[in-house]
């Protein structure tokens, strides 16, 4: 007995060891990954955090992708009735709470009194962020994109800067790169601006090469309904012209099939993304995928 109990305490400080010498890559190396949009390793983004273990949008969501080493976790960002920013994707809190209503309607000081439910609707304990803690806890760890930004462009901006995340968050919109100098040129030396496409658009190659011809932007978000779509190929070339290339792994809508349902039951249907010169791919399963990429040596 007395060399079972040595034994199984010689197993858990190796297995203490293994995991206090698991090195995460530092938010610089997540920075010069996300900025070199030729670099081999592909980037995988959480989408609304990992909602499977904790509420979406909640900062244990957010928590756990840290944990988890993923590079950056999508959160969506909602206007309350006072103009404060805080975490939602939708418009109202009906899904995410025990309460009804929409987001506007209601102060950040109220909204943070709700509990968020689990995927099964349940209450829990986890309370609405706001945007400013949700960047507090990722700051020095982990990118972040924001989505339903666009609107708010200018108050997200200005909680960027209060809490120095510059170089961490990418704000994103549908818009062209005149519409959006126009609305918002001043501030695009001093964020990162991904513009969303969803294809098949009759422009689509116009948009994109105005884009790359005066600035290309870090990278840009392409839902890709079919995969016999011919805009697939220009991939590589985006690529190599100084912009990344996002596509969502979500539903089979954004990738012609190949999405993490089909994915949960044989991982290899994410090659389609690396055989398509994308490089950072949004899922609903960041740990499947993690896992996948990491067997194949394109990622840390």
């Amino acid at each position: 007995m007395k060399n079972y109990y040595l034994l199984l305490a010689y197993i858990l400080i190796s297995v203490s060891g293994i995991s206090q010498n698991t090195k995460k890559p530092t938010i610089e190396a997540l920075i010069h990954n996300l900025e070199d949009s030729e670099n081999k390793e592909i980037i995988v983004v959480a989408h609304r955090g990992d909602w499977r273990n904790a509420p979406e949008n909640s900062l244990q969501a957010i928590q756990y992708c840290i944990d988890m080493g993923v590079d950056m976790v999508e959160i969506d960002v909602r206007e309350t009735k006072d103009g404060q920013l805080v975490l939602m994707h939708d418009n109202t809190i009906d899904r995410t709470t025990k309460k009804k209503g929409k987001v506007k309607d209601y102060t950040l000081e109220e909204l943070q009194t709700f509990h968020l439910v689990d995927g099964l609707g349940m209450k829990t304990q986890h309370k609405i962020p706001s945007l400013e803690e949700a960047l507090l806890l990722v700051k020095g760890k982990i990118l972040v994109n924001l989505d339903k930004c666009y609107p708010v462009f200018e108050k997200c901006y200005e909680v960027i800067e209060k809490t120095n995340t510059f170089n961490q968050v990418i704000l994103k919109g549908e818009k062209t790169r005149m519409e959006v100098e126009k609305e918002y040129g001043h501030y695009l030396d001093k964020v990162y601006f991904m513009p969303q496409i969803k294809l098949p658009k009759p422009d689509a190659r116009t948009i994109v090469d105005d884009y790359l011809a005066y600035s290309p932007p870090i990278a840009f978000a392409f839902g890709v309904p079919q995969d016999t779509i011919q805009f697939i190929q220009y991939f590589d070339d985006i690529r190599a012209k100084g912009s990344s290339v996002w596509v969502n792994s979500l539903w089979k809508r954004h990738n012609g099939g190949h999405d993490d349902e089909k994915a949960a039951l044989d991982p290899s249907v994410y090659d389609w993304y690396i055989e398509n010169n994308i490089n950072i791919i949004q899922t609903d399963r960041p740990q499947l995928l993690l896992d996948y990429l990491r067997k194949k040596g394109l990622h840390k």
